[in-house]
């Protein structure tokens, strides 16, 4: 049987960031990802590193949100240093633009007071039509105006996840791919066993860990009831438009349109509650086309070279969820919808927490590279759902 310190069950980009960030400290870790044909979402993500509006219910997911996008760079540095390979990360912020000024107007209101909860800290503007026109010259002339928050950006999202993988190899992560878990059962402690876990997959493969980290998506639900979480989590379908590549003529990313490195312009994104379907639907692409030739005109005269649909992973009020079990202890449940942007958190901050000797104590944890004085981590518990 083989052995390593963590095992990380789920190779999507929460599981990789995880992974990275347990090896960068030392330890050894073994990852499990399932087939092909698993519902992955990080191969269907929209690539935002995205800070705004995110903690309006929450001010703490907006401090956790922040600090990740804060620690991004020198995350995607590091990744380009161990791999070669340019993520094309871009900081420089982004827009939520809007086609009515009472549709703008709210969205403000909501981030005026979101800055009041973090102490008048949270750099943003609100660009009337001529104001955002200066910024982006195609803006059409349905627009009202936009947020532009200057935390915000994008990286190419596809080689990300490609350099991941790539990187934890060159870290020596044992990667077991292709077989699906199939249970994870707590190890007795004995003179010739040092407690932990063991893992199997659907081929045969047995694993003693002495931790587990569950980042599985959709597919935590069953591993995760056996160890004791409640896994209160749902699929919500998103649907996404690539167009052909051309010339520059968005500056900065919207939540969204964004033109990407090679020049393609991705429109998206719709929010289905469908359940566990990552069909495409004709209504949904004819809406998101309309909506980007009405903010961007130029792009009807652009050809659509693909289009695809994922599903998001969304906990009850749509936060992340960081768990450890107290039915088995050394198990942890991890899991967001933004996976993109909490990554650089999730390979430093959120791998203190995992490699803790006492885990449990949420509110009295202390990120030692924390920028925010006051934070509670606990209020990413299962334990609130229980309120």
């Amino acid at each position: 049987m083989s052995e390593s310190e963590f095992a990380v069950v789920g190779g999507g980009v929460v599981g990789l960031s995880i992974a990275y960030g347990l090896l960068c400290k030392g330890k050894s870790v073994s990852i499990f990802d399932e087939n092909d044909n698993a519902l992955r979402a990080s191969r269907g993500n929209f690539g935002l590193v995205w800070v705004q509006g995110k903690g309006a219910k929450l001010p703490e997911y907006a401090k956790w949100t922040r600090q990740s996008a804060r620690a991004w760079k020198l995350f995607a540095e590091d990744l380009t240093q161990e791999s070669g390979i340019d993520l094309h990360l871009q900081q420089r912020g982004g827009y939520s633009i809007y086609l009515s000024e009472q549709s703008l107007t709210t969205r403000a209101e909501r981030l005026y007071k979101l800055k009041d909860h973090l102490g008048g800290d949270y750099p943003f503007e609100v660009l009337d039509h001529n104001a955002l026109k200066k910024e982006e010259p195609q803006i059409g002339p349905k627009v009202a105006g936009a947020i532009l928050h200057h935390e915000d950006g994008h990286v190419n999202s596809l080689l990300f996840l490609r350099t991941l993988a790539q990187v934890v190899r060159i870290k020596k992560a044992r990667m077991i791919t292709g077989s699906p878990v199939t249970s994870i059962e707590p190890v007795a402690e004995s003179q010739s066993v040092p407690g932990g876990f063991c893992v199997q997959t659907s081929g045969g493969e047995m694993h003693h860990a002495q931790k587990v980290v569950l980042c599985a998506g959709l597919g935590s639900r069953t591993l995760g009831k056996s160890l004791g979480f409640s896994v209160p989590i749902r699929a919500q379908r998103g649907q996404v438009l690539v167009t052909e590549k051309m010339p520059s003529f968005i500056n900065r990313p919207s939540d969204e349109i964004r033109q990407v490195d090679e020049g393609g312009i991705q429109i998206g994104a719709s929010a289905e509650e469908v359940g566990p379907d990552d069909r495409e639907t004709l209504d949904i692409t004819a809406r998101l086309a309309k909506n980007a030739i009405d903010q961007y005109p130029a792009l009807a005269q652009a050809s659509l070279v693909r289009s695809w649909a994922a599903l998001r992973i969304m906990s009850p009020d749509g936060f992340p969820i960081y768990q450890h079990s107290q039915q088995s202890p050394g198990a942890f449940f991890v899991t967001c919808h933004s996976g993109i942007t909490l990554a650089a958190a999730h390979a430093s901050l959120l791998t203190d927490w995992l490699s803790s000797d006492n885990p449990d104590t949420y509110s009295d944890f202390r990120f030692p590279s924390f920028n925010f004085a006051e934070f509670n981590f606990k209020a990413f518990s299962e334990d609130r759902f229980d309120a």
